[in-house]
């Protein structure tokens, strides 16, 4: 034991004791079991800060061995020890390294290399905490969760730029091939593709800046919104379906009992993964077809591409995707029934659902074509205002022009999916729970930061992500390292890579 350890080891020496008779001396009988855990979760990070501590001060004791050189090759000399701040999930320490320099050459220490210490004082495990807290909820609750738990404060603007450091290896990471799933993939390669608005700062909009509008206007521009790309990419295994029991679904029978029960061997998903950009469609929908590329293999034996009816994101799907067939969202097509039948009958119309029941049926046995001219002879009514005619007109023609692409009986038959929930679902959960919260305005780097760390999170690839980000960071901080000079932990990705 050295001169500087041996007082720290008497503290957890007389910590440890403390914490029995916590939890078995005379005041033991007098505290609630809320009491004793509060009480001992505090201790403890008491006595964590300590031995953190002490795992310092015994490896800076240590002086290097070896000759010390620079990142050019310079051999460098002693020069004295130096500490730095050093903010861990037990509190605020101060790590003391031997440094070595020379004329013209920057100062190294060895042991920030060998502990694979931050670039900034926080901790990889404090700063993960934070950077996952604030995926889920604002950067100012993930700060007063971590000041409750730990009693550590720690800034909104450090939050903010840990997040933005800490999504700097996704988009390399999703590059990598496909994790194995406990579920073998299934034998249908199913793409998907939706936008949904992330509003922005004013001086990214290129509007004047103002008041936040916490909801537009009638007739207020849409500018304060740029269009994020949400894309998914899975296997399934085909589920051969009848249009009457999708009818079923999509419109239950008044009768609750009449209605379908879900089917115990419906197929899953299996890997699914969520991204999501503000780099527009084109980039969005190429990086969606190189990910598609991975997932394929010998096991897949159809393809298919799920999109709404959008012209401009349908053109670049089939462009980037030539080999899959284009389905258009049945949903969406839905939509386009019900804003026809509103316009024509009106939303309190008896016969409504009925009208639309009818006409549903026909899309899902693929005629398309055929509900398309239903709604020209009815918009050619002469009772109807111009702008009822000018609806029925344009849903008509929504689907003339996506006939193509909703051949559903055939799908039905298949197997394929005809719904674009997996992706609809990711507009919600990965872009607009988080996101568009009240009165939230953001940067275009700031929201693609946490657009990236959300989807990862989402992914289910928390973990395998932050080992990944922990080695490359290492790998920027430290390029000379020696693979056997690397913490245990990052050897072994060493060995992976």
């Amino acid at each position: 034991m050295s001169s500087t350890t041996d007082p720290i080891i008497a503290q957890v020496r007389a910590e440890v004791e403390g914490l029995l008779g916590l939890v078995m001396g005379p005041a033991s009988e007098r505290q609630s079991a809320a009491g004793i855990e509060l009480a001992l979760f505090r201790r403890l990070l008491g006595l964590g800060s300590l031995l953190l501590r002490l795992f310092f001060e015994t490896r800076g004791a240590v002086k290097p061995a070896g000759p010390v050189l620079s990142a050019d090759g310079t051999e460098l000399r002693y020069h004295d020890r130096r500490s730095i701040g050093y903010v861990s999930i037990f509190g605020k320490l101060r790590v003391w390294r031997h440094a070595f320099t020379a004329s013209g050459q920057p100062v190294v220490c060895p042991l920030d290399a060998a502990l694979s210490l931050p670039a900034r004082c926080y901790s990889d495990v404090l700063r993960e905490w934070a950077t996952y807290g604030a995926t889920d909820g604002a950067y100012r609750a993930s700060q007063t969760v971590l000041e409750r738990v730990l009693g550590l404060t720690v800034s909104v603007q450090a939050i903010e730029t840990a997040v933005a450091e800490d999504a700097e290896d996704v988009a390399a990471f999703l590059t990598e091939p496909p994790s194995a799933t406990p579920t073998p993939p299934g034998r249908l390669l199913v793409v998907q593709a939706d936008g949904k608005g992330v509003p922005l700062v004013p001086a990214e909009t290129g509007l004047p800046p103002g008041p936040r509008e916490i909801r537009r206007k009638r007739g207020q521009p849409t500018g304060v919104k740029r269009e994020a790309i949400v894309t998914a990419v899975y296997t399934i295994e085909p589920t051969p379906r009848r249009p009457a029991d999708v009818l079923a679904c999509l419109l239950p029978p008044e009768d609750a009992a009449a209605a379908p029960a879900e089917r115990a061997d419906r197929a899953r998903p299996v890997g699914k993964e969520l991204r999501a950009t503000l780099d527009g469609k084109a980039a969005a929908v190429a990086r969606l077809a190189a990910r598609a590329g991975q997932y394929d293999g010998p096991h897949v034996e159809q393809r298919l591409a799920l999109t709404d009816g959008a012209d401009a994101l349908q053109q670049v799907v089939r462009d980037a995707l030539p080999d899959y067939p284009l389905v258009l969202d049945i949903i969406h097509a839905l939509e386009h029934l019900w804003e026809a039948a509103n316009g024509l009958l009106g939303e309190r119309h008896p016969e409504r659902t009925a009208w639309v029941r009818e006409r549903l049926a026909q899309l899902l046995d693929g005629e398309a074509l055929a509900v398309a001219a239903n709604l020209r002879s009815l918009a050619d009514g002469p009772a109807l205002t111009p702008t009822t005619r000018a609806l029925l007109a344009r849903t008509a023609g929504y689907y003339e022009r996506n006939a193509p692409h909703m051949r559903y009986d055939a799908y039905l038959q298949a197997g394929w999916p005809i719904g674009t929930g997996v992706v609809e679902g990711a507009c919600r959960h990965l872009v607009k729970d988080r996101l568009e919260q009240a009165g939230m305005r953001w940067s275009r780097a700031g929201a693609q930061a946490l657009l990236d760390l959300r989807a990862v999170r989402l992914n289910g690839q928390w973990d395998a992500y932050w080992r990944f980000h922990r080695y490359r960071q290492h790998a920027r901080r430290y390029p000379n390292t020696p693979p056997d000079s690397l913490p245990v932990d990052l050897q072994i990705l060493n060995a992976a890579a």
